[in-house]
């Protein structure tokens, strides 16, 4: 009896400081990925220094966002078989280095080559690293609690630049995008390596549901599947319409006849309209990730989908509508990235539900190059189609169609085939 005693409060023990352990990793990966958030997020406040830097055309710089988001996804499958095997320490922390060196090579540029090899390339690698890496970290640290988890570091990613935008713009005005890109580069790339200096992958029975950790599909299985290629592309489509806002800020909103002298009050203060509306975003970025995740866990994935995809729709179409209003751009982009920014939580938990977590960080690489068809469309061919058409109304449309077509597609094609599919598993 004494000994079954000791046993059971040694056992407790255990999973105690595991569970400790846990969300001491869940927020060591929110902090690593608040470091690499800026390149994507702030990056059209650096478009207009840019431009008159390379002497390029809008479409031409944004090929460079362009180029960070496809390397940063489609490397993804590799860089997450790296990651299972050398770990995450290594592999994260390299990934966060070469984010912030990216920044700080690329304020020394005068070429929109020499922009695309060190902004586009070393971000884009550096960035894909380290998120691949720690959402698949935290599937297998939390496989009771996929959406949640997945959903709050994925709202580090979103609320990095949160910290930042201000700072930046301020530092822009005052004292150039060179002097701004070293200063935060350097940032970035010490707080994210010694966060990533302190990831760990959880041991063979560290925690409860352990053993979901043994089982799933291999991704060449994974890709024989009609599930996947469906939500393929629907994130391709849902990347889009993030992207595009995120990309063509500045641009449209000057279009839209608000630049960066327009101001806006808002809480009795005022403020800059361009970085407003970016920060407010972030907020609304950072948080539909783990709220969204936890309503997927009780409601379902393709209904949480189905609500979030037609919100942004919406949203984005009320932005069209109230554009010369700056009060209304800022209230409404937030929106807009409301109802887009769960996709990082719900697409992964959904990849992870229905083909397992043996894989996970590797399948999931493969669905996350869904991104970078969406960095595509979404920053150097909706430039072309507002320089081609004067106007941003026909990119405005097909977002607008994209996000409804994707939240109908979960409700009434996702959710009968994802039912099939794990009714024959």
């Amino acid at each position: 009896m004494a000994q079954s005693q000791t046993f059971d409060a040694t056992t407790l023990s255990r999973q105690a400081a595991a569970a400790n352990t846990r969300w001491i990793q869940l927020l060591l990966g929110f902090i690593v990925m608040m470091t690499i958030s800026s390149p994507q997020y702030v990056w059209t406040l650096f478009v207009p220094s840019f431009q008159k830097t390379t002497g390029s055309i809008l479409s031409e710089v944004q090929w460079t966002i362009t180029l960070l988001i496809v390397l940063q996804t489609w490397l993804s499958p590799l860089q997450g078989y790296l990651v299972e095997k050398f770990g995450p320490k290594l592999l994260i922390g390299l990934g966060a280095v070469m984010s912030g060196l990216g920044w700080i090579a690329s304020s020394y540029i005068g070429t929109l080559w020499g922009l695309y090899a060190t902004y586009g390339l070393l971000c884009g690698i550096g960035t894909g690293i380290v998120y691949i890496g720690i959402v698949g970290l935290m599937v297998k640290w939390f496989p009771d609690r996929r959406g949640l988890a997945t959903g709050v570091v994925a709202a580090g990613y979103g609320f990095g630049a949160i910290l930042t935008t201000f700072p930046i713009d301020a530092m822009l005005k005052a004292s150039g995008y060179q002097h701004t890109l070293v200063v935060f580069g350097t940032i970035f790339a010490i707080v994210g390596l010694i966060g990533a200096l302190m990831l760990k992958s959880p041991r063979e029975g560290q925690i409860t549901g352990q053993a979901a950790l043994e089982t799933g599909y291999a991704p060449i299985e994974m890709l024989k599947s009609p599930v996947f290629w469906l939500m393929f592309v629907m994130m391709s489509m849902m990347s889009t319409g993030g992207l595009m806002v995120i990309t063509q800020f500045t641009s449209f909103a000057k279009a839209f006849g608000i630049d960066a002298q327009t101001t806006v009050v808002i809480f009795g203060l005022t403020l800059a309209a361009i970085p407003a509306a970016l920060t407010f975003d972030r907020v609304t970025n950072g948080l539909t990730r783990p709220f969204f995740g936890w309503v997927s866990d009780h409601i379902g994935r393709e209904n949480t989908m189905g609500l979030a995809f037609i919100l942004e729709g919406i949203a984005i179409f009320l932005m069209l509508r109230y554009r010369s209003d700056p009060l209304m751009l800022v209230v409404l982009s937030g929106l807009v990235f409301f109802g887009w920014g769960e996709i990082f939580s719900l697409f992964p938990a959904t990849l992870t539900d229905t083909f397992g977590t043996k894989h996970a960080i590797t399948n999931y690489g493969f669905l996350y190059m869904a991104q970078g068809v969406g960095s595509i469309l979404g920053a150097p061919i909706a430039a072309m189609i507002y320089e081609a058409s004067g106007s941003w109304m026909p990119v405005f449309g097909l977002v607008i169609g994209m996000d409804i077509l994707t939240g109908l597609l979960a409700l009434f094609a996702l959710k009968p085939l994802r039912r099939s599919w794990m009714g024959k598993a």
